[in-house]
C-alpha cells in the first residue's frame, strides 16, 4: 500500500492551516482537508474574531515567512491594563518595563490570518488543499493510516493530526480524551471604533458576568470581548442597534471618548479544553506517525497545557462573582503584583509566550 502524502490535517481553520504550512515548508507531503469553502472563510461575515498574536507566536509567523504578509493588518499591544470592575486598585503591564523593546503581542483580525495563511498554503508545492471536503471514517495499521474522503476517494497516509474543531469528531473516534466543560457564560464579540486613539493599550476589566475585554486594532477601533451570563446573552443580541450600544458603552466607559459598535456581532459559548517533532523525525528516517514520537510530544507540551488550562479557568471563576472577601483579596492582589516588578517582568514574558522549554519556531529559527 502506498502513501498518498506523509501527513493528512482535517480541518483547514487556523490552526490546521498553519501546521500544514510549517511540516510542507520543511518538505513534507501534506494534504489538508477542510469542509469549509476557503472562498466563504475569507468573507468578511464567516468570524468576527480577533486573535492575540503573543510576541512567540509572531516569532512563528516570522520563521514561516508569514508575518509580511500580516504585519501591516496587526495592532501592537504596547500595555495591558487589567482591573477588578471599578475598584481603585490594578495591574498594569508596559512593554517598556523588559530589555526589550518589542511589543507584548498584536492583535489582528482573524480574517486577515486566514487570508495570509490560505494564499500562502497555496504557494508551497508539498501542500494539497481540499476543500470543501470532509474526513470521514479512518483505518490505522501499524505504519499507515487510511482516511476515507467524502467525495468518495481514500487517502493512505503516515499520520493524520485531527484539527477538525473544539469538538473534534475525528478526535472522539480515536478515543483522544480531553478535560472539558462549558461555563455559563457566552463571549459576545464586536467592534467598536471610538473617538480617542487608543495608544497600542488592552483594557481587560473583570465584571461580575466575567471579563470585558478592550483590545486595540487598527484605525482607532478596538475588538470586544464581552463575557456575559448566558441566559442574557442572546437578549442582548437582540437589541436594536441603538439599545445595544447603550448596553455596550455602559460598560466601556468613557476614556476613548464616544464608542460606535461597526459591523455584526457574534456570540461564542465559553469553554476550556506537533510540528517540530514530526519534521526532526522525518529528516532522520523515522516513522511519523510512531507511537513514541507522539507520546514524546504529549509528554512534552501536557504540563503547559494542563497550567494554562488551571490557571484560566482559576482567574475566571475567581473573577466572576461579587462575593466582598474575595473581592478585596483578589484586588489586594493585583495591587501587589503590580509592586513587584521581578514578578511582573516574568508575567509579561510568560504572556508573550517566551519562557520555558520553546520549539525552535517560537525562537524564531527556521524548522
Amino acid at each position: 500500500m502506498s502513501d498518498d502524502a506523509e501527513l493528512l490535517i482535517a480541518g483547514g481553520g487556523l490552526n490546521g492551516l498553519l501546521l500544514g504550512i510549517a511540516c510542507a515548508g520543511a518538505g513534507l507531503e501534506v494534504v489538508l482537508v477542510d469542509r469549509e469553502d476557503p472562498a466563504a472563510m475569507l468573507e468578511q461575515g464567516f468570524d468576527g474574531r480577533s486573535s492575540a498574536i503573543a510576541y512567540g507566536s509572531q516569532q512563528v509567523l516570522s520563521a514561516l515567512g508569514l508575518w509580511p504578509a500580516i504585519a501591516a493588518d496587526a495592532e501592537p499591544i504596547l500595555e495591558i491594563r487589567v482591573a477588578d470592575d471599578n475598584a481603585p486598585f490594578f495591574l498594569h503591564y508596559d512593554h517598556r518595563e523588559l530589555s526589550t523593546d518589542a511589543p507584548l503581542g498584536w492583535i489582528v483580525e482573524n480574517r486577515v490570518l486566514r487570508r495570509a495563511l490560505i494564499e500562502h498554503a497555496r504557494s508551497l508545492p508539498s501542500l494539497v488543499f481540499l476543500a470543501p471536503l470532509e474526513v470521514g471514517v479512518i483505518e490505522t495499521w501499524p505504519a499507515l493510516a487510511e482516511a476515507a474522503l467524502s467525495d468518495g476517494r481514500r487517502m493512505t497516509v503516515r499520520l493524520i493530526a485531527a484539527a477538525d474543531g473544539a469538538a473534534s469528531p475525528l478526535r472522539r473516534s480515536a478515543g483522544i480524551r480531553t478535560v472539558d466543560w462549558r461555563y455559563p457564560q457566552t463571549a459576545i464579540v464586536t467592534t467598536v471604533r471610538h473617538d480617542r486613539p487608543h495608544a497600542g493599550i488592552a483594557v481587560e476589566h473583570f465584571l461580575p458576568a466575567g471579563p470585558f475585554a478592550i483590545l486595540p486594532m487598527t484605525g482607532s477601533r478596538s475588538s470586544i470581548v464581552w463575557t456575559e451570563r448566558a441566559e442574557l446573552a442572546a437578549g442582548l443580541l437582540a437589541l436594536p442597534d441603538a439599545a445595544f450600544a447603550a448596553e455596550l458603552a455602559a460598560r466601556f466607559g468613557e476614556f476613548l471618548g464616544a464608542v460606535e459598535p461597526v459591523g455584526p456581532r457574534w456570540r461564542y459559548p465559553v469553554a476550556l479544553m506537533l510540528a517540530e517533532i514530526v519534521i526532526d523525525a522525518r529528516r532522520l528516517g523515522l516513522d511519523i506517525g510512531d507511537d513514541a514520537l507522539l507520546r514524546r510530544y504529549q509528554q512534552w507540551r501536557r504540563l503547559d497545557a494542563v497550567l494554562l488550562a488551571g490557571v484560566t479557568d482559576g482567574l475566571n471563576r475567581l473573577f466572576s462573582n461579587s462575593i466582598a472577601p474575595l473581592r478585596l483579596i483578589r484586588d489586594l492582589g493585583l495591587a501587589a503584583v503590580d509592586r513587584l516588578p521581578p514578578l511582573k517582568r516574568f508575567l509579561m514574558r510568560d504572556a508573550m509566550g517566551i519562557t520555558g522549554d520553546l520549539p525552535r519556531l517560537v525562537r524564531g529559527e527556521a524548522l
